[in-house]
């Protein structure tokens, strides 16, 4: 084992966590220190100044769309649409990018979504040859199965406010906030290109794709591209994240949502939450060993580390999660190779170009270990560190019936009939 890799004493993060990580003295990591003013912020205040906010943006007449909120068959769609809709009584527009790697069940809770919360809905299907082809290109430039899926999700809801000048777009939580405390509540952070380009994108933007490839064109990437800030400016148009203005608790709104709205919930390989990313074949499959294989750590990391800092699960319970899902090798492996038209052996060969020195090392038959892991630290001494999980809290992660039971969600499926007639 080489040199010892740095974690955080409170949470499970790494030193290397590619959105950017620090540790104070006493070896905590800037997210947990972040998390903190969830319990010493003034959340009423805040919720003022939101409503403050959109009453701002507010139409007087009803007849257009006050904002867009951005959703898919998961995450926290639900949510944030009854909070913008129900609790604040704005008339959104819901945008979602088609990344052709759908569950039926992410079809249905998107279906649901809308039509629960009678909203209006657009969506956009890039081409199927042109995401694969785009794909081939991003796994050979920077590793990365998913980043379509970045730029897709993070560029259609911009493009369509400047082309429905409708200027304000509401996000959820911002993961530089959530995870790695790049930015305080306080802060407000907004959406912006430059955070897009080098923490979503890793970099890269449509155009740096373009430019690296061969059988691209322009034509292929426009999906993809940021409007140009003179468009945006014309419109004025802003992204807003609600975590600077409530506190943010992604499995206890889930859970509202299961009770109020009827949620569908999914078992994920790779991670103990089944609430997140239920809409997705990819994301906490193959998507996230390409992250662990890169980083040396996964998806359930993420969700450990989440739920020390709400107090629902201690450092120990943390660690030996991550013990049980990071290694497990993804399901879905075989069903995106076969979609890419790529063997095992060509892509692994790719995805190991990218692995961090820092975790991971080759031994002389070519075989790759790890350097280190937080599951070899147990017997560090966190007591002055450690947050106690609160004895109420629920650990369990609700695994809801399906409302078709006959539907198969082992395959992809681009579109597909949403409602469900006899299950709702």
């Amino acid at each position: 084992m080489g040199d010892n890799m740095q974690y955080c004493r409170r949470c499970v993060y790494p030193a290397n966590h590619p959105l950017g990580i620090v540790f104070d003295e006493d070896g905590v990591c800037s997210g947990c220190r972040v998390h903190e003013e969830k319990d010493e912020l003034d959340w009423p205040a805040r919720l003022e100044a939101l409503r403050a906010l959109f009453d701002a943006y507010r139409s007087n007449t009803g007849e257009t769309y006050d904002c867009i909120v951005p959703v898919s068959g998961a995450r926290d769609s639900y949510f944030i649409v009854h909070t913008v809709k129900n609790v604040f009584g704005m008339n959104p527009l819901l945008v979602t990018y088609n990344k052709h790697w759908n569950t039926h069940l992410g079809i249905r809770n998107l279906a649901y979504l809308r039509t629960l919360f009678d909203c209006d809905h657009v969506q956009v299907a890039p081409a199927a040859d042109c995401l694969k082809r785009l794909t081939r290109n991003t796994i050979e430039l920077m590793g990365s199965i998913y980043w379509h899926v970045l730029a897709g999700q993070t560029v259609f809801p911009v493009q369509t406010a400047a082309r429905l000048k409708i200027p304000l777009i509401v996000w959820g939580f911002h993961q530089g906030v959530e995870q790695v405390g790049m930015f305080s509540h306080l802060d407000e952070v907004e959406m912006t290109r430059k955070y897009r380009k080098d923490h979503d994108l890793m970099g890269c933007e449509a155009e740096d794709v373009l430019a690296a490839s061969d059988d691209l064109s322009e034509a292929d990437i426009q999906q993809f591209v940021y409007p140009h800030d003179k468009e945006l400016e014309k419109v004025g148009v802003r992204g807003i994240y609600l975590d600077s203005y409530l506190r943010w608790d992604s499995k206890t709104q889930h859970e509202r949502m299961i009770r109020e709205y009827g949620y569908e919930t999914l078992d994920q390989h790779r991670t103990f939450d089944r609430y997140m990313h239920v809409d997705c074949m990819h994301y906490t499959g193959l998507h996230d060993y390409v992250k662990f294989l890169k980083w040396g750590y996964g998806k359930v990391s993420d969700h450990a580390s989440r739920e020390i800092r709400l107090r629902r699960m201690s450092r120990e319970q943390a660690i030996r999660q991550v013990e049980r899902y990071q290694h497990r090798r993804p399901p879905d492996e075989k069903m995106f190779l076969d979609w890419i038209g790529m063997s095992a052996k060509a892509f692994y060969e790719r995805i190991d170009r990218y692995r961090d020195p820092a975790t991971w090392e080759r031994d002389e038959d070519g075989r790759w270990h790890l350097r280190d892991s937080v599951c070899l630290r147990t017997d560090e001494d966190t007591d002055d560190t450690a947050l106690e999980p609160l004895p109420e809290a629920r650990r369990d992660f609700e695994l809801t019936p399906p409302k078709d039971p006959a539907s198969m969600e082992f395959r992809h499926r681009v579109l597909a009939r949403g409602w469900v007639d006899g299950y709702y």
